[in-house]
Order: structure tokens, then sequence, then C-alpha cells
């Protein structure tokens, strides 16, 4: 499985996000522990603070097809006390995100990396 994080949740990230964090998520979602299934290609799932537990942390979406643990993506992230979810707008373009990232060939992807629009997550 390889694991990404786009340009947004990349800087969004630094704030404190470990890369083993986000390895761990990507762990529990290839075996079906996600919060909510969004439809098509997107899932939320919890990601503790640091030192805190899941339930007052952080909601992220991924991008991830099922039975196919070959590529996630993290696109979207957000504290739970700042916002209870993500608009239906949102929701749709992260969609879409997912969708294309999901199913682009290994050159399209390492395209993306070469040009600073996605990062490895590597342990």
């Amino acid at each position: 499985m390889r694991v990404f994080k786009n340009k947004w949740f990349n800087r969004w990230a630094r704030e404190g996000i470990s890369d083993a964090a986000l390895l761990n998520a990507a762990a529990e979602i290839i075996t079906g522990k996600v919060e909510a299934d969004l439809g098509g290609c997107l899932f939320k799932k919890r990601l503790p603070r640091t030192g805190e537990g899941k339930s007052g942390g952080y909601r992220v979406v991924v991008g991830y097809r099922k039975h196919n643990t070959e590529r996630i993506i993290f696109l979207y992230a957000f504290a739970k006390n700042d916002r209870a979810s993500m608009s239906a707008k949102e929701e749709g373009a992260l969609s879409l995100a997912a969708e294309s990232f999901i199913s682009a060939g290994d050159k399209q992807v390492q395209e993306l990396l070469a040009i600073g629009s996605i990062w490895e997550v590597l342990s």
C-alpha cells in the first residue's frame, strides 16, 4: 500500500500530525475501520490529537477504493470542535479529486510527485 497526501493536507499536517499517525490511520482504513463511507472513493476517519483520544480530535477525509490496497490519499481534515461536517459542495469536489487520483496510472502519480502536488507518506 502506498499512502499519499495532497498539497493542502501536507500543509495542514505540519501542525503536528506525524507520518506514523497517517500510516496507522491508512492501515485501519484498509481493514474497514472508518467512521463514514461518504460514497464513491471517499471515507471519513477520526485521527487523534497528539496525546489525546480520537473523540475530540480531527476528522480526515481520504480517497481510497475498497478492495484495492494499492493507493490511499489524505485529502482534507478539520478539528471536530471547529466544524461538524463538510458541505455537499466540498464533499463533491473531494469525491472528484479522490476518484481522479485512484484512477490515475503510475506515470501520472509520478508526475504529481515530481511537481509537488502530492507527497508520499513514508515510514
